[in-house]
C-alpha cells in the first residue's frame, strides 16, 4: 500500500530523472533567446492531412513494434492500451456511444496527423528525438494496432497519406484555412 509520504518520494524521483535527461538534438534555444531564420525553418515541421513536407525515409509496424517497447510502452501500454498515458488503440465506432473512446484509430481524421504528433511531442520525455524511419515506424504500428493498415505495409511519404482513417468523415476540413469574412 501507497501512502502519501511514499508517494511524494516516487515523486520526487520522478521529477528528478525527468530533469536530468539531455535535450535531444536540435532542441529549440533558450525561452526568450533569440532564433535565426534557419533555426525557424528547422522547426517548421508541421505535415498537413495532403502530407505535404512528409520526410524520405519509412517503416513497418513491425519494425514500429521494437521502437515503441523501447520508447513508448512505459506511458501508453501494450498494444496502445493507455496507461498512465491516453490509450492508442481501441474505442473504433464508439464515439456516438454514452462512453466515446478517443484513440488513433477512433477519433483521428487523419494518419498525417498521427506522423506530425509523434515526430514533434515523442516521446514526452525526449520530443524531436526519433528519427524519421522510426517515426514512419511506430506511426505504422499504431496504424496496425488499430486494425487500420497490415503488419508489412511500409508507411512512408506516399503510402501515409493515403490511409483512410475510419474517422476521416467525422470531421470538417479547414487545411488550409479559409478566409473568414
Amino acid at each position: 500500500m501507497f501512502t502519501s509520504k511514499r508517494i511524494v518520494v516516487i515523486a520526487a524521483a520522478a521529477l528528478a530523472a525527468c530533469a536530468s535527461l539531455q535535450p535531444a538534438p536540435g532542441k529549440p534555444p533558450a525561452f526568450g533567446a533569440a532564433v535565426s531564420a534557419e533555426e525557424i525553418a528547422r522547426f517548421d515541421i508541421s505535415i498537413p492531412p495532403s502530407g505535404a513536407g512528409l520526410p524520405k525515409g519509412g517503416g513497418t509496424a513491425k519494425q514500429g513494434a521494437a521502437v515503441y517497447a523501447a520508447k513508448c510502452l512505459a506511458c501508453h501500454g501494450e498494444k496502445g492500451a493507455g496507461k498512465p498515458a491516453d490509450p492508442l488503440a481501441g474505442g473504433i465506432g464508439s464515439l456516438a456511444t454514452a462512453r466515446p473512446v478517443r484513440t488513433v484509430g477512433s477519433y483521428w481524421p487523419y494518419a498525417t496527423t498521427l506522423f506530425d504528433y509523434v515526430r514533434r511531442a515523442m516521446p514526452i520525455t525526449n520530443p524531436l528525438s526519433l528519427t524519421d524511419d522510426e517515426v514512419y515506424a511506430v506511426s505504422a504500428y499504431v496504424l496496425f494496432l488499430n486494425g487500420i493498415v497490415g503488419e508489412d505495409l511500409v508507411m512512408n511519404a506516399q503510402t501515409l497519406p493515403q490511409v483512410k482513417m475510419p474517422n476521416r468523415d467525422g470531421f470538417v476540413s479547414d487545411w488550409p484555412p479559409r478566409a473568414r469574412n
